[in-house]
């Protein structure tokens, strides 16, 4: 699975959890929300993580 900013940023938008989850992490660690939100990435999505397979899903074909 390969990190998408377009796709995590959609993520994001969509979940109201993942969207305090950024802005926590933004605040405690001094982040950019480029930076933030491939952190998010790595700690919610890959590996199994709780959005992986919404974050696949964003991938699959419209149609």
């Amino acid at each position: 699975m390969k990190y998408r900013k377009s796709q995590m940023k959609q993520l994001v938008k969509d979940n109201k959890e993942l969207q305090m989850r950024l802005k926590e992490l933004m605040e405690e660690h001094d982040l950019e929300k480029t930076y933030a939100l491939k952190a998010l990435y790595h700690s919610e999505v890959t590996s199994g993580g709780k959005y992986q397979l919404a974050y696949q899903a964003l991938d699959l074909p419209k149609g």
